[in-house]
């Protein structure tokens, strides 16, 4: 079974970030790849994101990024250590709390959703990093020690990107860290490639069309990977598996690490109250008040255990059905819908019952518009009841921190505060206390690391160790991952569109000549 582990996460703050500039800039150069992930102060109209023309939906993720903000940067540096065993990554998580400059609106389901998980507004705006969107302002993105400045050592650094359902993230990067967002997708897609060349990766991709898990929002992903590469690493074996070593922190640098515990998969013997909506997709409307299991480990081993009961039957069948040429039945467990994430449950601004899980298959179809539920709500946001707001510096400034109140995480899972001493309540408040940027960002990593040790199994282990290096995994390069689509997005720069002006002055700026 997978041990435990201890993550420590830098957490870094506009009166440290000058101090801890030089680490992370070169946790960044010396990195073999660089995962992502961000805190929103909204998403706006949920419909929109869920269009079916991906042109209108990439419309509805630019006017979000344009009227929000991000509120929280995580990243996630992997070195791959040659000295050392195979797959092994010395990894630095950095958590940089963010405060926008200009207007931007805030939603308050955003803002219940990430004070129930951690986030502390008071610490946003007496401490936050400040920053300016779209276009250069005051100072060069290529000078000084700012945020815009450690984007662009990023793109300098020319390491893959890995996000988990990163369009978004991508989107949100772009507008307030590089340039305006451009007018059409296939432009920013062109920017995009040119950008990061190489190589875009998205987990949420992966874990769907690579590794086939049964569920794919990040925490179920994450644990997932972490408990198979342990139980390669127990094998008695030569499985590859994920190895990881973390800095060692002392002094003043210390009093900035957030330890983050991951405990070990436990075992599911004689626990069977799991909650199925959850276990499906990553989120249930009754939040913490729900009296079935949320325990991620729980779910992952009742999947396991449905599976071999699965395949033992479909063996049994096989034999009864011998030369009768039936097929046998394959597929997910019952309560889960094969590498599709969808919950065709109303909207969250439509108060409507929930369907059964028997009535989901039948509804599929029917209710394009409704699916991914969970992939868009990554930061707990409503379309309904917005605030526009300035931000300030002021100690004082006041979070709304009452009980009772449903969010939803990045995947969509939810959370409720409640007065409840149970068990099962205890366990869930536990969890999200892990919800934050850089903790996400090493789960991603941590996807990708597992991902590309299976992939090199395959067969890459026989190319050269650059050529290795420059493939990770071939299938899903430049692949980001479309809710409710069985298609990704390609990020390339085809023959019928052009980059736009603002990334190639600011590509000549980074590198130094022109794309």
């Amino acid at each position: 079974m997978a041990s435990s582990m201890v993550v420590p996460v830098i957490d870094v703050q506009n009166d440290t970030f000058n101090e801890l500039w030089p680490a992370m800039v070169l946790a960044i150069k010396t990195s073999s790849f660089v995962a992502l992930d961000t805190e929103l102060s909204g998403l706006g109209n949920r419909k929109s994101l869920l269009a079916e023309s991906i042109e209108d939906r990439y419309k509805a993720i630019c006017h979000a990024a344009r009227s929000r903000s991000i509120l929280s940067l995580g990243f996630a540096c992997y070195k791959k250590l040659d000295d050392k065993a195979a797959d092994t990554y010395l990894v630095q998580v950095y958590n940089l709390t963010l405060l926008c400059s200009e207007e931007y609106i805030i939603e308050p389901q955003s803002v219940q959703f990430l004070v129930q998980h951690g986030f502390d507004f008071n610490k946003q705006y007496a401490h936050g990093i400040p920053y300016c969107k779209g276009n250069n302002k005051a100072e060069s993105d290529d000078r000084g020690v700012h945020i815009r400045a450690l984007f662009t050592e990023l793109l300098r650094a020319r390491k893959p990107l890995v996000l988990h359902n990163g369009l978004i993230d991508m989107a949100f990067l772009y507008q307030s860290f590089y340039a305006h967002l451009p007018d059409r997708l296939t432009t920013f897609t062109a920017d995009l490639s040119e950008m990061f060349p190489a190589g875009i990766y998205d987990t949420k991709y992966v874990t769907e069309f690579e590794l086939r898990l049964t569920a794919s929002y990040l925490e179920y992903a994450y644990k997932k990977c972490k408990l198979d590469s342990s139980r390669r690493g127990t094998s008695g074996g030569t499985e590859p598996h994920v190895q990881l070593e973390f800095c060692q922190y002392a002094g003043q640098m210390s009093s900035y690490v957030d330890y983050r515990v991951c405990p070990a998969v436990g075992s599911a013997e004689g626990q069977t109250d799991i909650c199925q909506r959850f276990s499906a997709f990553g989120w249930c409307p009754n939040g913490s008040e729900c009296l079935l299991s949320h325990d991620t480990d729980l779910i992952i081993l009742q999947d396991e255990k449905d599976l071999g009961n699965k395949r033992t039957k479909r063996k049994r069948r096989k034999e009864k059905r011998k030369g009768k040429g039936e097929a046998a039945e394959d597929g997910a467990p019952q309560h889960k819908i094969p590498h599709m994430e969808v919950d065709l449950q109303e909207m969250p601004d439509e108060k409507q019952g929930a369907e059964s899980s028997s009535e989901k298959g039948s509804l599929m179809d029917t209710q394009q518009n409704e699916r991914e539920k969970t992939d868009i709500e990554g930061n707990g946001v409503s379309q309904d009841n917005t605030l526009e707001i300035t931000p300030t510096t002021d100690d004082n400034a006041k979070t709304n921190t009452n009980g009772g109140e449903e969010s939803r995480t990045k995947d969509g899972g939810s959370e409720k505060l409640s007065e409840k001493s149970s068990k099962t309540e205890q366990k869930k408040n536990a969890d999200s206390g892990t919800h934050r940027a850089g903790f996400d960002a090493f789960m991603t990593g941590y996807i990708f690391a597992h991902s590309c040790t299976l992939n090199k199994k395959k067969g890459v282990e026989a190319v050269k160790k650059e050529e290795e290096e420059e493939s990770w995994v071939p299938s899903c390069l430049n692949k980001v991952y479309l809710s409710g689509k069985s298609a990704p997005l390609n990020v390339v720069k085809s023959t019928f569109s052009k980059s736009s002006k603002a990334h190639v002055a600011k590509m000549e700026m980074v590198w130094g000549k022109k794309v």
